[in-house]
């Protein structure tokens, strides 16, 4: 453990990528097995102990200090990990850390009514690094600047192997990954995943900016407002994939027994909309209803039989990555389209349409169809570069996406809370509202949307300023402030929400311009957001 809470300390304070990277190497070659496997688990993906919470460590420290000490302390730091390892009571006898496989193990074992003992005990053995190590560990919310891809990077660079083939076989594979580092470390047979429905990196786009292509080199689809998917079947068994590798096949059984044939097939999830027709026009490009609609269906652990009458969920495919035990991805997509449009046919139609591709004769007449494009179920164009390989990752040149304008509102700052992670400073997290009629004769301001993003470090630092100087109410760690600062807000579309008061939902909301010199009153109302809504 004191390994991992070095490493840890080491991860915190480098801001470097290279030096990531080299530190976790690093780890991953002097460590023994299963310390690095869990070690490594915990910086990807994350370690799930259902016995430990984040409510169940506040609730240890509030029976140890005085709560009002650790309410104060936690809010000033910013994460809960830290907090508790530094404010928790230096045992009387010296430490005896556990390895990082005995710790998991005793974590495993606890439930909800022995962790209250056997967690402090474990706390008990190690010194404050390894407490923060511990809690880290504990309770799956690393936030040290570290992404999956980095790690499973770092993993590839330690022992001289490729992050592709680490990204092949990684998603057949559980925690402590015994398998892999004996393929990776000690020169063993690669793992057998040719019978697992197992996940393939996805092929991602670079954002179209400034550049202007030549459509006879590539093909326009549009980019759809779902979430990218992919289906897997291999060994009879069928599972669905999110971008980020994630099986979210309990929350759309619908799709488990409804592909006949063995393949990988990449696509967009959307659920039909009630008003623009269902499975009998499946083979139409309508038929998908906006974000909002999905939502009702994403994260859900049990879907009921409404549900899956009220959002019946469906895929519309964009590539086939291996068909039937052929590897499809070295093909160009030219090839693969042919594949897919084969293939098509031989799919039910409540379940599957393909991504139609987009006509135009140069890429000034393909911009104007861009413009048009307010319908709520697109986000845009992708351009695909019609002799391209599908490549895990970003590569320049093959795929860009070319995302629609978005929609711009003046909204003011109602309330803000301190971020996480580095953040954990500053007031970053804002909610705005606008005017639900005319400010001058009394409206209240109703919330929007809130957003963490869209403005520069000095942008931070003047805001959390601002918040500080103009707070009016508290609200544990949120702060309202008085209304006198305006955003211009960006946003992809606006939903009606029987969730918030003001009966609206934005899509992506992000601070596009902070109007510093802007009067509240000009602020934009409610009937004005609403008025974006699209049928």
């Amino acid at each position: 453990m004191e390994q991992l809470a070095a490493l840890l300390d080491a991860l915190v304070y480098t801001r470097s990528r290279n030096e990531k990277l080299r530190l976790i190497a690093e780890y991953l070659r002097t460590t023994p097995d299963p310390d690095r496997g869990w070690a490594l688990a915990a910086l990807s993906d994350g370690l799930d102990f259902p016995a430990v919470k984040s409510s169940t460590i506040r609730n240890l420290l509030k029976d140890r200090i005085d709560p009002v000490l650790w309410t104060l302390s936690r809010d000033f730091v910013g994460d809960t990990a830290e907090t508790a390892s530094l404010l928790w009571p230096a045992p009387e006898r010296p430490p005896s850390p556990p390895t990082v496989g005995e710790a998991v193990e005793l974590l495993l074992a606890m439930n909800r009514k022995s962790v209250l003992g056997e967690l402090p005990e474990l706390l008990d053995r190690l010194d404050a690094s390894g407490r923060y190590a511990l809690l880290k560990l504990a309770t799956g919310g690393m936030r040290i600047g570290v992404s999956s891809r980095l790690a499973k990077t770092a993993f590839a660079h330690a022992f001289n192997v490729s992050v592709d083939e680490v990204e092949e076989y990684w998603h057949g594979l559980d925690a402590p990954f015994d398998p892999l580092f004996a393929w990776a470390a000690r020169g063993e047979a690669p793992p057998d995943i040719e019978n697992l429905p197992t996940f393939r990196p996805f092929m991602l786009a670079h954002p179209l900016e400034d550049t202007v292509v030549d459509l006879a080199d590539y093909a326009a689809e549009w980019k759809w407002d779902g979430i990218r998917v992919q289906l897997v079947r291999a060994g009879d068994e069928t599972r669905v994939y999110s971008r980020s590798g994630d099986d979210i096949s309990a929350t759309f059984p619908e799709l488990l027994d409804v592909l006949p044939f063995s393949a990988v097939l990449d696509g967009e999830l959307l659920v039909r909309g009630s008003t623009q027709g269902g499975p009998e026009n499946a083979r139409t490009q309508g038929g998908a209803a906006s974000f909002n609609a999905l939502q009702q269906r994403l994260g859900r652990k049990t879907v009921s039989k409404k549900m899956l009458k009220e959002f019946p969920a469906f895929v519309r495919l964009y590539d086939v990555l291996l068909l039937e035990g052929q590897d499809l991805r070295e093909q160009p997509w030219t090839g693969r389209r042919a594949q897919l449009e084969s293939l098509i046919v031989r799919l039910p139609e409540s379940h599957f349409d393909i991504s139609k591709v987009v006509e135009a004769r140069d890429f000034d007449h393909l911009a104007k169809i861009r413009e048009g494009s307010r319908d709520d179920a697109i986000e845009g164009l992708m351009l695909k570069r019609k002799d391209s390989p599908y490549i895990a990752g970003r590569r320049v040149g093959y795929w860009y996406k070319w995302k629609r304008d978005p929609l711009l509102i003046d909204c003011v700052l109602m309330y803000a809370q301190r971020g996480s992670g580095k953040r954990s400073s500053f007031y970053s997290d804002y909610t705005f509202g606008c005017w639900d009629g005319d400010p001058d004769a009394g409206a209240e301001l109703l919330p929007v949307g809130k957003a963490y993003s869209g403005f520069t470090d000095e942008e931070l630092k003047k805001l959390d300023r601002h918040v500080r100087q103009n707070t009016v109410n508290r609200f544990g760690p949120v702060r309202e402030t008085d209304k006198s600062l305006v955003f211009e807000v960006a946003f992809d579309s606006v939903h009606e929400s029987r969730r918030h008061k003001s009966g609206l939902a934005m899509r992506f909301p992000r601070i596009h311009r902070i109007r510093w010199e802007k009067p509240v009153h000009e602020a934009d109302r409610i009937d004005a957001l609403r008025a974006l809504i699209r049928d």
